[in-house]
């Protein structure tokens, strides 16, 4: 059996900040979660952070590419030689960001290694890139481009590192929980690369489309399969403390539901967790929903 890892990746460099002069407190989601006991409940071993540079925008304005951009690059090597390792020697990491730009550093480790896919949960298609700024905006913030960068669309700084792009290719992606009138899904259509709204994991049924994205991974000659968990899949009713509360979401048991074969499958290599912000949730409830979430999916017996 698999050993299981924690790893924190308190990175939070691809956000935006949320006022001026502050930080996105995204970074405390590792805290927040080991908080609630998740390393005991996962029977996991330690597996120490991964330390992200300082959150700076120095003199950065819109045009500029991604900001953070040096940054995010080395962080991107160091996280992804802490996972690589972690998968060669046959373990199961669980890495707690940090925001979403912290997948460069997973997919790098695990493209090094061979070659993998991502299923991707995630409320939004986040394939902003240089190449359809009329439709989703200027390039800026590398967490809402995370699609985008890991299939080596973007500036080569983040999506070419070591001569590796892409990461992922775009038949090996597989994007689950989008809503429903996402912006990226005609971009993501005709370059073929696979996505599943709300509506239409709800019509099928989660376990459904969790084995059909199986059945494609299995098609393809992988060695194996990476999970990126964004908390803003789930709706805002459940789920606020996020940066981009869209409401249409999942609702937890349909989040469990779509996870939980996912996990299950052997070539199931690993998983991050991304954007919940326990600046926006004093209580501390969406800390212990998604430790409950991670704990009843990828606990070990």
């Amino acid at each position: 059996m698999r050993r299981t890892v924690l790893i924190d990746a308190p990175s939070n460099l691809g956000l935006r900040p949320p006022a001026p002069g502050t930080v996105p407190g995204c970074y405390k989601l590792p805290g927040a979660l080991r908080e609630q006991g998740l390393l005991r409940r996962l029977g996991a071993l330690e597996g120490g952070v991964v330390v992200p540079p300082r959150y700076d925008l120095g003199e950065w304005r819109e045009g500029d590419g991604d900001f953070n951009a040096g940054a995010i690059a080395a962080y991107t090597r160091k996280l992804a030689a802490r996972v690589g390792d972690h998968v060669r020697n046959g373990d199961f990491p669980v890495v707690l960001g940090g925001d979403c730009s912290i997948l460069l550093g997973t997919v790098l480790g695990l493209r090094r290694l061979g070659r993998y896919g991502v299923a991707y949960l995630d409320g939004h298609g986040d394939f902003r890139h240089p190449g359809n700024v009329a439709v989703c905006g200027p390039v800026g913030a590398a967490a809402g481009e995370g699609v985008a960068q890991i299939t080596g669309r973007g500036q080569p700084d983040l999506t070419d590192i070591d001569g590796l792009r892409p990461y992922v290719r775009d038949e090996d992606v597989c994007v689950l929980g989008i809503r429903d009138e996402d912006e990226d899904q005609v971009e993501l259509t005709g370059l073929g690369i696979r996505h599943t709204t709300v509506g239409d994991i709800r019509r099928h049924g989660p376990d459904t489309v969790a084995r059909e994205a199986l059945t494609h991974f299995q098609k393809s000659p992988l060695d194996g399969f990476w999970i990126h968990l964004d908390a803003d899949v789930l709706d805002p009713s459940v789920m606020p403390a996020v940066d981009s509360p869209d409401p249409g979401g999942l609702l937890i048991d349909e989040l469990h539901a779509l996870l939980a074969p996912l996990a299950a499958s052997p070539r199931c290599a690993g998983i991050d967790v991304t954007i919940y912000d326990p600046d926006r949730d004093p209580e501390g409830n969406g800390a212990a929903l998604l430790t409950d979430l991670l704990a009843g999916v990828f606990a070990q017996p």
